[in-house]
């Protein structure tokens, strides 16, 4: 902001975010934190199939308010329970195999 210009966050920084996960993970193997545009349990899944060991909400409590943290754990737990997976270890990485 003191360049009189602001930062980039939400929805639009997801794809670069998401990105960001999978080359990091993909290159070592360190405990990540996805974050950056992640506002749905779709987002959340996506940074951990990407190898994210947690996943970080910021401006996904400003587009949807603070129950966006129970509505992404029923999204990935809908997710689970539809494919069968009984533990995120089971997704965390898919992207990456």
């Amino acid at each position: 902001l003191s360049s009189r210009a602001g930062g980039m966050s939400g929805p639009a920084i997801k794809p670069l975010a998401l990105k960001c996960v999978y080359d990091v993970c993909s290159s070592v193997e360190i405990p990540v934190i996805g974050t950056g545009g992640v506002s749905t349990g779709r987002d959340a899944l996506e940074m951990i199939m990407a190898g994210a060991t947690a996943v970080g909400i910021g401006s996904g409590v400003y587009y949807r308010g603070a129950s966006v943290f129970s509505r992404v754990e029923n999204e990935i737990k809908s997710f689970m329970n539809a494919r069968g997976f009984s533990s995120l270890e089971e997704i965390r990485g898919l992207a990456l195999k």
